[in-house]
Parts: structure tokens; sequence; C-alpha cells
């Protein structure tokens, strides 16, 4: 059998296909080839994934992705997961659902040092990210962020 798509890319294609019924989004699809190869999903819920949620989802998958054989023959490990609190803001639906929430923006500086930006996301788009901090709107390049992610500040949860 000849596929043209990754496995990665027929395993978004079939999990998105069976959890967006269920209430859920499929955030990112990795897989891992090797001896012990592994597919995992992150699937995200308004309101937050529970361990209920995370078994639902596999159950859904397991006879799709057995039937698809996806991975043609070989074994793996399904691995579903939420994306977590501070995972990084990367796709447009990752932007779509932190605008208007407190965002970390690692930057990189010449002599490969960091700066960090704190502030509320409002805009984005292929080139740009705009954020607004300190009573003042910053719009930075999306080249120069080496990572953008939730701000989480711990004194706050303590």
């Amino acid at each position: 059998m000849v596929y043209s798509e990754t496995v990665r890319e027929r395993a978004e294609k079939l999990i998105s296909g069976v959890i967006e019924p269920m209430g859920y989004e499929l955030v990112e699809v990795t897989y891992t080839p090797g001896k012990k190869s592994v597919l995992t999903a992150y699937v995200y819920k308004k309101g937050g994934v529970t361990l209920d949620d995370l078994v639902a989802v596999n159950d859904a998958l397991d006879a799709p992705l057995d039937a698809a054989d996806i991975t043609e023959g070989r074994s793996y490990t399904l691995n579903i997961s939420s994306p977590g609190l501070d995972r990084p803001i990367v796709t447009d639906r990752d932007f779509a659902r932190n605008e208007g929430v407190e965002v970390e923006a690692v930057m990189l500086t010449e002599g490969k040092k960091t700066k960090k930006e704190i502030g509320t996301l409002l805009a984005h788009d292929c080139d740009t990210v705009t954020i607004a901090s300190g009573g003042a709107t910053k719009v930075l390049a999306r080249s120069e962020i080496k990572v953008l992610r939730p701000y989480i500040d711990l004194k706050k949860l303590k």
C-alpha cells in the first residue's frame, strides 16, 4: 500500500473526524517512529480535559485507527493527552482560543540572549503578534518569537 501522506497527516484527518462530533478539538498530532513507535493526539475541550475525556477519546479512536491501518501494519502506542496549560501557541486555532489571555513571548535577541514580553494577546497574522502590555500595544515579529505561550504567574497560584 503506497501513501502520499505521512502517518501524522493520516492520523490527523481520521482523529479530527472522530472526535470533533464528540465536542473535542484536535490540537496536534505527533508520531515518533521506531522500535516503540508512539502516536500522540493532543485534545482540547472548553472547560478543560478530564481523565474521563481522555478515556472516551481513546475508546472512540481505537477501532477506526486499527481499521485505517495508518502505520501500514507497524505497531505503535496510542497516547491521548491534553495540550497542557503552558503549551506553546502555534496554530490559528490556538491563537483564536487565546485571544484576550495573558501570554508570554520569549524573544530571540542578538547574542543568543532571550527577552520576555508579557501581555494580553490581542491579534495575530502570519507575520506579527499584537499584545497589550503596561498600557501600550506592542506588535511583535513572529520571526523573532522563540516561543509564545499562556502566561502562568506562579505567585498567583499559591
